[in-house]
This record gives structure tokens, C-alpha cells and sequence, in this order.
């Protein structure tokens, strides 16, 4: 278990196994370890102690560890279970982290923010654990060189033409709703407001049913929106046919649609936007029903995940890859390992024709890309490179008259795209765009 952990870190293990021995404790508990801590503290962790005035000598006097008779062999003392939890979350931040080796600090971050006994102990003598954490968090990302996502560079996408979202009869009747209630409220701009209060009194029944149980319908929305007096929500950019908002949250739209595996817009994804916007009057309508947000994007998003399309379990797995080395960015290569891990379709039966395989492809994928060093309380992003990939497939998906964006469109617009991280790992296998769309046509035929 410790073949990874530095030697700083091993001997706070140890110390702790000598604590136990020394307090005549059958098993190495939270506070052996956070004594050992403290022991074995330097540099930034020992300032962080002595900045609350945490001694050895002072914690030993504020815990109290319950011993048992006898003295236990350091070789051969247990660790108790909270104990196992602590340096299994340890191994867990680390790989998160994408740092190769179990620093002293992450041992340190595990014990104050993982565990409540180390917590309570902590917070008696007064020390701040979210200014601590913050500060070993930025400790830990120095001690691993940032590498730079390669697709990062990529030149800005277009916003998706507005154009291309008309086609499609779930948005069609949204939008010409809303376009009708902009007429009666004497508004010449469309605003989120018109285009939630006509999903709320549209025929799609899903969404209704489940805004419902939230207590937002369209009388509660309607009367709400009736004492609003103003719409300088609506406002915080140049007026355009659409509010700036508004704008904001029907491109928002697209994106979330591509990255259900959709291929038209749906109201359900006009209101995950709007939820994940946060702008607007028809979100602070909706907030003011003081409902659990998260709660409510999850509950829309059931449905969605339950058809499970070939693109969504892709994504899906292409943010896992992308954590299990450390990064909050998924790039195209990301979208291949998703397509390989996938496992089930054309294109994934395409690329094992050719013999690419994903621990070939990962291998390949960390040689370019490296590890990286982010935290993953932060939301996934993808790359400028990984959008544009996207966008192709979903035209793609759109052309061919599809409702959902199948892997085949992946891998095609990841052919299209000979500049991606995909491709250069396609072509380090010794495969090139022209096999794979050969592939692609002899499955299909």
C-alpha cells in the first residue's frame, strides 16, 4: 500500500505506529496520526501548526485515546478503521491530483478535511481547516510541473447559428410561444422569461410533471412575473433579437444538448441551462420558489440518462479518463478513450478491427498529455479542439436525420479534424483518417 508514498510520508506513518505504542493503544488511531503530524512537520505544514500554537506536547494534552494493556510490536499494530479510511482517501486525492507519489501533504490534507476526529481535535485550538486546505492544495500543485492541455491553443469556436436550433418541433412550439407572448407584453426582444413561461405551458408533460414538483407551474410563474417590473435582468450586453441572457442561455442550450447525445434542442435542455446560468428573470422567478437546484437538474436529467445514448456513456467516460490523470479538461483524445471504453458500437468495433486498443490509447494519451496536478471540485471543461469535434458530429447527427448523436459521428468528425490530440494518437498506433472512414463504410455497407 505505501510503495508510492514518499519517505516524508512513511515516516509520519510510523511515527504514528510509535505514538500508538507509546500511549499503550492496541491500534493506530486518527489521533496517533494527527500527533504525528505535527511531529513530523516542516516548511509550510509546520508554520500552518504553529500559527494555531499546535504542539506535540499541546495535543497530547487535549486528546484523550483510550488504551488497553500491554504494548503492541510497531511491525505488527494495526490501524484502526478510520485510520484506513484516512490513507485510502490519502491514495484517492493523490490520483485525483495526478501526482505520481503520496506527498506529507496529502496525507495532511486527508487527516483535516476526511476525517471528523482529527476535525474536532483541530478545531479546539482554533485552526481555520478551509484556509488550511486552500493553502496545501496550492502547496501541492506547485510540487508537480502544470502541463498545459496541447488542444488548449485551438482557435476560438463560433457560437452555433440560431439557425440550425428552428429545426425541431419540441423547440418549434417553444419558441413560437414565446414569440407570441413577446408581441402581447410589448417587448421587441426575447427574453428568458417569454421562453420559460411557454415550456411551462407547453405539451411537453415530462418537464411539466417534474417543474410541478417543485411547486413552479405556469400560474405561480406567470403571477411572479406579473409584479416584475423591470427587465434590467434581461440586460447586461448590446440588445439583440434575442436578451443577452436569453442568448446566453439558448447557446448554453446547444451545448448541453450535444453533451446529452442530443441532437435537437429539447426544453428540458433550455431549463438545465437556465439552472446552470444562474441570469435572468425567469431564473431569479425560479429561485425565488426556493427550490434545491441541484436536486431539480438531477431529477430532468433521469429521463435523459436512462436512454443512455452512445454519446452521453462516451462523455461520460471521457471526464472519467480525463479525472483518472488529473485533468478538469477533456480534449479529443478523451473522446477516443470514451469511444474505446464504450465498447459497444460501430465505431468502437472500427477501432478494434484496426487493433487499437484503450490501454494502447492510454498510454499513448499520457505520454502526450502528461498528468496534471486539478482538484475536481471544479466542473469539467472541454477543449476549443473537443467543442468543434462536437459541433461536426451533432451536424453529422442532424444531416442524417438521427435523434441522437451516435459514436460513428464522433469518430468521423474526429477524422475530420486532423490537427487533433485524437488523431495524433491514432496515427502514433499507425492508423490514419483514411482507415478509419474505410472501416466506418464497411460496417455501415
Amino acid at each position: 500500500m505505501f510503495e508510492r508514498f514518499t519517505e516524508k510520508a512513511i515516516n509520519a506513518v510510523s511515527e504514528a505506529q510509535r505514538f500508538a505504542i507509546e500511549l499503550g493503544c492496541a491500534e493506530v488511531c486518527p489521533e496517533h496520526l494527527l500527533l504525528a503530524l505535527v511531529s513530523e512537520a516542516k516548511g509550510v505544514s509546520l508554520k500552518l501548526f504553529r500559527m494555531y500554537n499546535i504542539t506535540p506536547e499541546g495535543l497530547k494534552n487535549e486528546i484523550s485515546i483510550k488504551k488497553s494493556q500491554g504494548t503492541q510490536n510497531s511491525q505488527n499494530i494495526r490501524f484502526n478503521n478510520e485510520v484506513k479510511e484516512i490513507l485510502k482517501q490519502t491514495l484517492d486525492l493523490a490520483s485525483k491530483s495526478g501526482n505520481q507519489n503520496i506527498l506529507f501533504e496529502h496525507l495532511f490534507l486527508s487527516v483535516i478535511t476526511k476525517n471528523e476526529t482529527s476535525q474536532n481535535i483541530l478545531k479546539t485550538f482554533g485552526f481555520d481547516i478551509n484556509n488550511s486546505k486552500e493553502i496545501l492544495t496550492k502547496l501541492v500543485e506547485r510540487k508537480i510541473k502544470r502541463l498545459e492541455h496541447p488542444e488548449s491553443e485551438d482557435e476560438d469556436e463560433k457560437n452555433a447559428s440560431f439557425e440550425s436550433m428552428y429545426e425541431g418541433e419540441a423547440l418549434n412550439e417553444v419558441l413560437d410561444k414565446a414569440v407570441s407572448k413577446l408581441s402581447t407584453s410589448g417587448y421587441e426582444i426575447l427574453g428568458t422569461e417569454q421562453i420559460i413561461a411557454s415550456i411551462l405551458e407547453s405539451s411537453n408533460s415530462n418537464i411539466i410533471e417534474t417543474l410541478a414538483k417543485y411547486g413552479i407551474n405556469e400560474s405561480g410563474f406567470e403571477n411572479k412575473l406579473s409584479k416584475i417590473k423591470n427587465r434590467q435582468s434581461e440586460f447586461e450586453g448590446k440588445k439583440i433579437i434575442f436578451t443577452p441572457n436569453a442568448f446566453m442561455m439558448m447557446n448554453l442550450a446547444i451545448q448541453t444538448a450535444k453533451e446529452l447525445g442530443s441532437s435537437e434542442i429539447t426544453p428540458e435542455h433550455i431549463i438545465l441551462s437556465l439552472l446552470k446560468l444562474k441570469k435572468g428573470l425567469a431564473y431569479e422567478i425560479i429561485k425565488s420558489f426556493n427550490i434545491n437546484e441541484e436536486n431539480l437538474s438531477s431529477e430532468i436529467l433521469k429521463p435523459i440518462e436512462k436512454q443512455m445514448p452512445e454519446s452521453l456513456l462516451i462523455m461520460k467516460l471521457a471526464k472519467e479518463e480525463a479525472r483518472r490523470i488529473g485533468r478538469n479538461t477533456v480534449g479529443t483524445e478523451m473522446f477516443l478513450l470514451g469511444i474505446l471504453g464504450e465498447g459497444s458500437s460501430v465505431a468502437s468495433e472500427v477501432l478494434n478491427n484496426l487493433e487499437i486498443t484503450i490501454k494502447d490509447a492510454r498510454n499513448v494519451v499520457e505520454t502526450l498529455v502528461g498528468y496534471g496536478n486539478e482538484y475536481f471540485d471544479k466542473e469539467i471543461t472541454f477543449t476549443k479542439r473537443a467543442k468543434k469535434v462536437l459541433e461536426k458530429a451533432w451536424l453529422s447527427a442532424k444531416n442524417n436525420n438521427k435523434q441522437k448523436i451516435e459514436a460513428v459521428d464522433l469518430l468521423t468528425a474526429i477524422t475530420n479534424e486532423p490537427d487533433s490530440l485524437a488523431m495524433k494518437v491514432l496515427e502514433t498506433l499507425g492508423v490514419d483518417a483514411v482507415e478509419i472512414r474505410h472501416g466506418i463504410r464497411s460496417i455501415k455497407d
